[in-house]
């Protein structure tokens, strides 16, 4: 009787384990362009990391073979932390000299109005509808406004960006969106729509 019983539950448990279907594991594919993206980041990174430990060690050779396991571990931990974003040479080409530009022309700008006898500055807040998307680009749009003279971001409500001026009489919109602009193509980042927010000038 125990024999035939056990033989009927081995029987029972081999017809579920046959019938129970189990979910195919699928391989990840990734895009060629993905794929290049996370390697070239991956290869700055790398480099950075190497740098890093480079000056550290003060070039001592003898301290690569730790150096080498360190620095692809460290790699692989920032590759998984903060995944790569794609980014633009040809956008980055484009900032840097408008950045400087923008720069050099403010730093006159605020010089001027310093030692102007009349002092023409008016202070105040701007709002201005943001149309980058979250993410990393419009953390480095609004770091890019709080370092160019003239300009220093304040306050993030929702997608307004409340931007603290040195002259609200300025065309302080157009200098905005020229920035947005310039951002967005190092992201490869679309503009979105304001959705009905306007800009607004607050003293």
């Amino acid at each position: 009787m125990s024999a035939n019983w056990e033989a009927e539950t081995f029987t029972k448990r081999a017809d579920l384990t046959t019938k129970t279907s189990y979910p195919r594991l699928r391989p990840i594919r990734m895009s060629c362009g993905t794929a290049i993206v996370c390697m070239r980041s991956g290869l700055v990174r790398a480099g950075v990391f190497a740098l890093l430990w480079w000056i550290l060690t003060e070039d001592i050779t003898e301290s690569w073979p730790v150096g080498a396991p360190v620095v692809l571990l460290t790699t692989l931990v920032s590759m998984a932390l903060s995944p790569p974003l794609p980014w633009s040479f040809f956008g980055i080409a484009q900032f840097l000299p408008f950045f400087i530009w923008h720069s050099l022309h403010g730093g006159v700008d605020m010089a001027w109005r310093a030692f102007h006898p009349k002092l023409p500055i008016d202070p105040g807040l701007i709002d201005y509808p943001l149309r980058l998307p979250p993410g990393m680009a419009r953390v480095f749009m609004i770091n890019t406004v709080s370092l160019l003279p003239g300009t220093l971001s304040a306050e993030l409500i929702d997608n307004c960006l409340k931007v603290h001026v040195i002259d609200i009489h300025k065309d302080a919109l157009s200098e905005l969106m020229a920035v947005e602009h310039v951002v967005s193509r190092i992201f490869n980042t679309p503009l979105q729509s304001t959705n009905g927010l306007k800009y607004n000038e607050k003293i």
